[in-house]
């Protein structure tokens, strides 16, 4: 990864983008994919589509939703808390005691989330899961006229961000899920237009995965793609009190994952898998016998159908403020899908 991929992989964890509210990373992305894309739109919906070599007949589309979770105002009380609904698969144990950020109209307003201390519970709460009604978000304010001076209904609020090196190459920051697939795809674009293309790709920056593939639905309508694969986290199985019987052994570090079952095509399967063999680039394979619940679902049943793929990046602690993902993994990925986009011959047949 060299330094200016990796500034803006940085820059992408740095910036927000609860669903509904992508449009500032959305111009980071139009900025980093202008010097190698032939064109980039953005469409009603928000999507943002960077096409490489856009005329050629086989068209592969590549998405990675931008969008992550969040939490939306909802109330401002007379005393100056704020209470707010959630954007997005959230377990509420995941927020207490966390520092958010308000995405506020005059900008960003600093904010704690939490509930009654451990001292004041009783003991029948203390048996309790924490639930969503009973957290709120603390801006300090001394009353709710200068809450509201602030807040509006409707604002978008995220755990606060911020990006950490750890360790073997790993790194941690909320909104890994789905960041890293927007990187991925960029990042293949790019390096896949530096070897040679005989096919289009449209790398696409999806919008509103979380709240139900809203982003995929529309733009792989507009693009058509005959072939699409979706670049999302899954779920890394090397730490504990995971059933690797079911769940698979993923681990961080051992390469993006090759996912196979009914709803992936096994051409795009098989091809995958020779890619990573051929050009030496560690993967792994995970299995999944259901409708994947990320953009490769949207992509396949598009119009009349795509050839669908889904690669996916290792990911520990996944909808939390500590995702934890290896900075080789991502790597590996733009390299896998780098080599499949420039061997294609462009008269390929995916029909299984």
């Amino acid at each position: 990864m060299n330094q200016s991929a990796k500034d803006f992989l940085q820059t992408l964890l740095n910036t927000p983008s609860p669903s509904g509210f992508e449009q500032q990373i959305q111009a980071e992305v139009r900025r980093y994919a202008e010097p190698f894309a032939d064109r980039i739109s953005t469409d009603l919906h928000g999507n943002v589509i960077v096409a490489v070599n856009a005329d050629a007949p086989l068209r592969i589309m590549l998405a990675g939703h931008c969008d992550q979770i969040g939490m939306l105002v909802t109330h401002i009380d007379e005393a100056g808390f704020i209470y707010a609904q959630t954007i997005g698969g959230w377990d509420p144990q995941q927020l207490v005691g966390q520092r958010m950020i308000i995405w506020a109209a005059e900008g960003p307003v600093s904010a704690v989330i939490s509930r009654k201390p451990i001292h004041l519970l009783t003991p029948e709460e203390r048996k309790q899961v924490v639930k969503l009604e009973d957290l709120w978000l603390d801006i300090g304010a001394a009353n709710g006229e200068e809450a509201r001076s602030l807040i509006a209904i409707g604002d978008a609020v995220t755990l606060k961000l911020g990006y950490e090196e750890m360790r073997n190459d790993l790194a941690n920051a909320p909104g890994m899920d789905d960041r890293v697939g927007v990187w991925v795809v960029l990042e293949a674009a790019r390096r896949a237009g530096e070897k040679g293309l005989n096919c289009a790709v449209f790398a696409v920056s999806t919008v509103q995965e979380e709240i139900g593939l809203r982003g995929a639905k529309t733009s792989a309508f507009g693009v058509d793609p005959q072939v699409g694969i979706a670049v999302d986290v899954t779920h890394a199985t090397d730490c504990p009190n995971l059933d690797q019987r079911q769940l698979g052994k993923i681990q961080l570090g051992d390469g993006p994952v090759i996912f196979r079952g009914p709803c992936m095509n096994p051409k795009v399967c098989e091809q995958l898998g020779e890619v990573a063999r051929s050009e030496k680039i560690p993967h792994q394979f995970s299995a999944i016998g259901r409708a994947a619940p990320n953009d490769s679902n949207a992509l396949q049943t598009n119009r009349a159908g795509v050839a669908s793929g889904l690669v996916a990046i290792p990911n520990r602690y996944m909808h939390s403020a500590v995702e934890t993902i290896s900075l080789t993994d991502l790597d590996h990925a733009a390299d896998l899908l780098a080599g499949f986009l420039s061997g294609l011959q462009g008269d390929e047949d995916f029909t299984p």
